[in-house]
């Protein structure tokens, strides 16, 4: 595929990276003003991880791949985003997550959870870390990671197939699965994984319908799933 010249590539705006800096430190802390208190140490642990991660994947992806972040920041308005993602991203990227920390805030506030056992906690952190460390493999290896489902064709889009592709079509999906699975159970919230079941369902679909959306556009990627043959769950699906 031919490289995008120079004065063809897409420039962000400025004030998407004031957005972006905004959203890194804010998002996460949703729980402590929902759930009123600064004194939480679990919620310093989730909140230290979230951004760290966040800010970690973005600055190696702005060393190795910067028109990367382009696409990020620019793909929703493409012409030929696919219009039933431009829902089905923002539930999964946005909605859902902040009504998790939501609940999750508001029983930590309530106590409406039973206290977990003590080994509970380290076991989310070690399940977070890793769902953060898979989502930011994916994003990293692969150059056209974008936050809806296009066909890049501006940007030569082909089937990447290394690193976690190995294993799982969409890898960067079952990284956000384990960390927003771990997110309810280190804050110690049973009530916040009613809004996670929501996410599963919404982030399967998601899956299905750009895995069928690849296979029919992306050359290479039918070929691709004889391969690697999970889309999500390893032996599962």
């Amino acid at each position: 595929m031919n490289e995008i010249k120079s004065d063809q590539k897409k420039h962000v705006p400025i004030r998407m990276y004031f957005i972006f800096v905004i959203y890194t430190l804010l998002f996460p802390a949703v729980i402590f003003l929902v759930g009123g208190t600064l004194r939480w140490p679990m919620g310093w642990w989730y909140y230290g991880l979230s951004v760290g991660a966040t800010i970690i994947s973005r600055l190696i992806v702005a060393r190795v791949n910067p028109d990367q972040l382009t696409e990020r920041g620019t793909g929703m308005a493409a012409d030929n985003a696919k219009s039933w993602d431009r829902s089905l991203s923002m539930l999964v990227g946005l909605v859902i997550p902040v009504v998790v920390l939501v609940v999750t805030g508001l029983d930590h506030r309530w106590s409406w959870s039973p206290v977990f056992p003590s080994w509970v906690s380290p076991c989310a952190i070690i399940l977070l870390a890793f769902g953060y460390t898979l989502a930011t493999w994916a994003f990293v290896v692969n150059k056209f990671f974008s936050g809806v489902v296009r066909i890049q064709h501006d940007r030569g889009h082909h089937v990447i197939s290394d690193g976690p592709y190995r294993f799982v079509r969409h890898p960067g999906y079952l990284g956000g699965l384990f960390s927003i699975i771990a997110t309810p159970i280190l804050l110690g919230s049973l009530w916040g994984l009613v809004p996670v079941a929501v996410y599963i369902g919404v982030l399967v679909t998601r899956t299905a319908l750009e895995d069928r959306t690849l296979q029919e556009e992306l050359p290479g990627y039918r070929e691709f799933s004889q391969k690697t043959r999970y889309r999500l769950l390893p032996g599962i699906w």
